[in-house]
């Protein structure tokens, strides 16, 4: 069995306004298949950064789909 070293996606996201929005949207990407990490720096009503640690690389529709369950719009991703 050969190990992969984590992969690192950061992603924009527009919306969130405190913690229980940072909460709600670690937890929906926290679900995904293979996410050992995810780590919000907060702009309170502006454009947030997720960077999400996963054991496989995630595609953008994954992260899409999952931070708009929580409610929020992902506006730019750079993986």
């Amino acid at each position: 069995m050969s190990t992969t070293s984590p992969t690192t996606t950061t992603v924009s996201v527009s919306g969130m306004t405190c913690g229980h929005c940072v909460s709600a949207v670690s937890e929906e990407l926290e679900a995904l298949a293979g996410v050992e990490e995810v780590g919000v720096e907060l702009n309170a009503g502006g454009i947030s950064t997720v960077t999400i640690t996963s054991s496989k690389e995630l595609s953008p529709s994954e992260i899409g789909e999952a931070v708009a369950e929580a409610g929020y719009l992902v506006v730019a991703n750079d993986a």
